[in-house]
C-alpha cells in the first residue's frame, strides 16, 4: 500500500487518467464512469475505479505541481503497478495560432523544476510523452473534430512568477503553452517504463490574456475528458 494512495492491490486499473483536482476526479468517476467506486480519500485526494466502454479505468487526484503529481504517480506506479498515466488539465498558451479552448498534446516537456537536475546533475535530459498514446490521442481529435496541436509544453515551478518575461526564452522557441506536471509525469514513465501522456485544455492565453468563459468551461474539458478515456481504453 501507498502512504498516499491506500487500497489494496486489484482496486485501481492498470490505466489511470489524473487530474490535478481531486473533485474533477469525482465528477469524471459519476459523470462517465459506471459502476465507480472510490478507493482513496486521504488527504481528500479522491480516487476512483470502474468502466468506460466495458473496460476498466482509474482517475486519481494529484493535486498541482511536480512535487505533488510526483508522489501520487509514483505510488500508482511502483505500489500498484499502474501501466499508463494520463495527465489531463489546463494550460495557459504561449502561441498565437494556438487558441483558448484548444487542445494540447505534450510530445515533450522542458521545464525550470529541478526534477532533471536531481536525476542528471549538470547533464540534461529531455522528458517526452508515449508515440502510440500521442497517434491515439491525435486520430481520436480528428474523429471528434476537435482543435489540437502537438508539440513542447513548459512545466513550470512557479504559478505567480515575479519575474518579467520569464516565459519569452520558451516563446521564442515555439512551446505551445505553461502547465505544471507534464515533465514529473514524463520522467517518471521513463525511469519506470510506462506510458504516459499529457493531454490539457487551453483555459486562457499569455500573450491575449484571453481567459475561458465558465460558461464554455464544462464542454471544452467534456470533450478532452472524452478524448482521454477513448485514448485509454484504447490501450
Amino acid at each position: 500500500m501507498g502512504v498516499h494512495i491506500h487500497t489494496e492491490q486489484g482496486k485501481i486499473a492498470d490505466v489511470v487518467l489524473m487530474p490535478g483536482d481531486p473533485l474533477r476526479a469525482k465528477l469524471i468517476a459519476e459523470k462517465y464512469l459506471e459502476n465507480a467506486e472510490c478507493y482513496n480519500e486521504v488527504r481528500g485526494m479522491y480516487g476512483y475505479t470502474g468502466t468506460y466502454k466495458g473496460k476498466r479505468v482509474s482517475v486519481q487526484g494529484s493535486g498541482m505541481g511536480v512535487p505533488s503529481f510526483s508522489i501520487y504517480a509514483h505510488e500508482l506506479i511502483k505500489d500498484y503497478n499502474c501501466k499508463t498515466l494520463i495527465r489531463i488539465g489546463s494550460c495557459g498558451a504561449m502561441k498565437n495560432d494556438v487558441k483558448v479552448k484548444d487542445l494540447v498534446f505534450a510530445m515533450g516537456a522542458c521545464t525550470d523544476s529541478s526534477i532533471i537536475t536531481n536525476y542528471f546533475g549538470n547533464a540534461t535530459f529531455a522528458p517526452i510523452g508515449n508515440f502510440e498514446l500521442l497517434s491515439k490521442a491525435v486520430l481520436t481529435a480528428k474523429d471528434m473534430k476537435v482543435n489540437y496541436h502537438v508539440g513542447n509544453v513548459f512545466t513550470s515551478d512557479l504559478f505567480y512568477n515575479y519575474k518579467e518575461n520569464a516565459l519569452k526564452p520558451y516563446m521564442d522557441f515555439g512551446v505551445l503553452a505553461v502547465e505544471m506536471e507534464v515533465a514529473a509525469l514524463y520522467m517518471l514513465a521513463a525511469q519506470f517504463d510506462i506510458k504516459a501522456l499529457g493531454i490539457m485544455t487551453v483555459s486562457d492565453h499569455v500573450l491575449t490574456g484571453e481567459s475561458m468563459p465558465p460558461i464554455d468551461r464544462e464542454r471544452t474539458l467534456d470533450d478532452m475528458i472524452k478524448l482521454a478515456l477513448e485514448v485509454a481504453i484504447a490501450g
